[in-house]
């Protein structure tokens, strides 16, 4: 692989995902570039929308607001987030996030390590949002 070829991916190019809420885009993976330490790529809110509550067993969650009003409940307290923010989300603590502002929500995610098979990287905690579409898929 090259710094430029196999490993740079466009997020237009990746299937959108909405099973959880919102427009996830994994752009960074082992089945996109190959990678073995974790995956990331971004997410797109609308004002009002919401990622329904989860938690990863394995992997720690970095997130990066690029742009937007949000608010993440880390085991049921809230955060504030606006642009220009970041946090982690450490491993096994349940998190939600939720456009709160009046305009579409932009973010950069990254999970890191990789659970030890892709079905077992996250456990939902609510009913997802759209259950007729499959996780996203992150492995090789």
């Amino acid at each position: 692989m090259t710094a430029t070829g196999s490993t740079k991916v466009n997020a237009a190019d990746v299937e959108h995902n909405t099973r959880r809420g919102g427009d996830i885009r994994t752009t960074l993976s082992p089945r996109t570039v190959g990678c073995s330490s974790g995956f990331g790529g971004v997410l797109h809110l609308r004002p009002g929308e919401f990622v329904t509550e989860h938690y990863h067993p394995y992997s720690e969650e970095f997130l990066h607001v690029v742009a937007g009003e949000l608010e993440m409940r880390l085991d049921g307290e809230p955060v504030r987030l606006t642009a220009g923010d970041s946090l982690l989300v450490p491993i096994r603590v349940r998190h939600r996030l939720v456009n709160t502002g009046r305009e579409p929500a932009h973010l950069v995610f990254h999970l890191s390590p990789l659970a030890p098979r892709p079905e077992l990287g996250h456990v939902d905690t609510e009913e997802v949002a759209n259950p007729a579409q499959r996780n996203p898929r992150v492995g090789g």
